[in-house]
């Protein structure tokens, strides 16, 4: 197992790489990545960048048996560019790690330092039969 610490650190970091970026138009290339874990780690700190500066409820990831993948913001109901599937599964290792879900539901606080200052999102993890799915709840 990765050292989830420095998965959690390197979200962080990019967090401040892409704090000024386009987010949804990065997250639109990160599936053309090669760096998986680069790819994951990337996504995730553009989603919560995405989720912050959007007021967003929450940004879901899900896939299903087939290999679709859907990524959808809540605030208003919007599809976000998909990672593709290779990141997407990624992403799914990537989140457990950090988070230590190891059951195939959980759910737990992630503080995440964003520039000079922090945000603690919930994270929800469910895998089942037909589908995974992460949850990404921003507060309030």
């Amino acid at each position: 197992m990765k050292d989830s610490g420095s998965l959690h650190k390197k979200v962080q970091e990019q967090c401040d790489c892409f704090a000024t970026t386009d987010y949804l138009s990065e997250m639109a290339k990160v599936k053309n990545e090669t760096d998986l874990e680069e790819a994951a780690t990337k996504w995730l700190a553009l989603a919560a960048l995405h989720g912050v500066n959007d007021s967003a409820k929450e940004v879901t990831i899900s896939k299903d048996k087939s290999g679709n993948i859907k990524v959808v913001a809540e605030y208003k109901e919007v599809e976000l560019p998909s990672p593709g599937a290779e990141v997407a599964d990624k992403i799914f290792e990537t989140v457990r790690n950090i988070t230590h879900i190891e059951d195939k539901k959980g759910k737990t606080d992630l503080a995440l330092g964003i520039r000079d200052s922090s945000i603690n999102l919930e994270i929800k993890v469910k895998e089942g039969d037909d589908k995974n799915k992460i949850k990404i709840k921003f507060p309030s």
